[in-house]
């Protein structure tokens, strides 16, 4: 027996949501949506992701057209299901990443090893962390982009529905500028450059891996070597042109210079002897974004303890990383600014045609725009008619001298 047919509804799937199954983009987005009944929607064919038939099991991607039914008002109506309540330790825990906050956003430090987002077998994570940097708020806080797992730094938040919609655009259309710095093994041959590395799903992976792929989507890394040590080790700003997920770690490890402590991409080669660290040495250092009441968010995220040591180990100067976005780049004024110049213009306007009426009445006199009369035109000396003193009348003669033509022939 068919499924009757619904109404149905839509959605595209953002940036922060790449890479995850299609069952938790419904806990994110849509709560109150009863696992059997999504189900029930797969098997009948009413849950397509891009105009295909689509698997509540399904990893979806940035950019991926949803549609599904509507779901029953009585569903809809359900209340959300309640996370754990917070512990005073969850609660220190979230206010001691804090380094940015305003009416609109926050700016988190994450500790590398804490998960953004809830998955199978995560108890502890960012989005349910969030209850804790509600403050004075509106409305509970909004994640809108994510870090990996072990890539430590700076996290942004929305504070405001609006402001969440704000930033959600800033990153899918790359206008917020992210850079990272990363420990790598070994010195690539280019000190600066780009790489441009196609990605994809590895099959058997369940999603969970990516890998270069002539077929998949295109993907962008601009890098820059800022100091190494010797031929084993580099440290690099990377900057993604491109949202893909896993990239920076894929795309170094693909052009032969792991991430250190990236033993998902680099296998055993990942790790470097001595006292420097296992753990992943990849750190979203600073966030630049244009903010939705005017100028922009411009913040940078310390490294963590054990990113820090490794780099004094091999005797970097951490002067030497401060060059990334051009500092003049402030973002769009003001709201406040916008108005007080709008104001200021009109007023101009205003006075100007103030002037303009009372030269028109004025005993009939030629005014300018101010209303004063026009002041008497000088006259130019010389004679009506005549050219001025010293200057020859008539055209100048071309002092080019035309050749002499050739004899005609007899």
């Amino acid at each position: 027996m068919s499924e009757p047919k619904a109404n149905l509804d839509g959605a595209t799937i953002a940036e922060e949501d790449d890479g995850i199954r299609l069952d938790r983009w419904f806990k994110r987005h849509r709560e109150g949506t009863p696992h059997a009944l999504l189900a029930r929607w797969a098997r009948s064919g009413q849950l397509t992701l891009d105009g295909k038939k689509a698997d509540v099991s399904d990893r979806i991607a940035t950019g991926q057209k949803l549609v599904m039914p509507t779901p029953p008002v009585e569903t809809a109506a359900r209340p959300a299901r309640k996370g754990r309540p917070l512990t005073d330790a969850d609660v220190e825990l979230a206010t001691g990443m804090l380094i940015h906050r305003d009416a609109s956003a926050i700016v988190l430090n994450k500790l590398p090893g804490l998960a953004t987002q809830g998955g199978t077998k995560t108890e502890q994570h960012v989005d349910g962390l969030l209850d804790a940097l509600k403050f004075d708020g509106p409305t509970r806080p909004k994640l809108v982009h994510r870090l990996d797992k072990d890539t430590s730094g700076a996290l942004l938040i929305a504070r405001t529905p609006k402001a969440a919609a704000y930033f959600a655009k800033s990153f899918s259309n790359r206008s917020a500028k992210k850079t990272y710095w990363a420990l790598i093994v070994g010195v690539p041959d280019i000190q600066q450059g780009e790489i441009d590395l196609p990605l994809a799903k590895q099959p058997g992976s369940g999603g969970e891996k990516m890998h270069v792929h002539g077929s998949g989507l295109a993907s962008k890394t601009r890098y820059r070597v800022i100091e190494r040590a010797g031929n084993s080790a580099a440290w690099v700003e990377l900057q993604p042109l491109t949202g893909r997920t896993h990239q920076l770690r894929v795309h170094m490890a693909a052009i032969g210079h792991p991430i250190v402590g990236d033993g998902k991409y680099g296998g055993k080669g990942a790790f470097l002897t001595g006292t420097i660290s296992r753990k992943m040495h990849l750190h979203s250092r600073r966030l630049r974004i244009d903010h939705p009441d005017g100028g922009a968010i411009d913040i940078s995220a310390e490294v963590p303890e054990h990113f820090a040591a490794s780099l004094d180990a091999l005797g970097f100067d951490l002067l030497l990383g401060e060059v990334g976005i051009d500092p003049s780049e402030k973002g769009p004024p003001p709201k406040a600014a916008l108005k007080a110049q709008a104001k200021a213009h009109s007023k101009q306007i205003r006075k100007a045609r103030r002037g303009e009426r009372r030269g028109r009445t004025a005993e009939g006199k030629p005014t300018d725009f101010v209303g004063k009369p026009k002041p008497k035109a000088k006259a130019k000396p010389g004679k009506p008619g005549k050219p001025a003193p010293g200057k020859p009348a008539g055209k100048k003669p071309s002092a080019k001298k035309h050749p002499a033509r050739p004899p005609k022939a007899s």
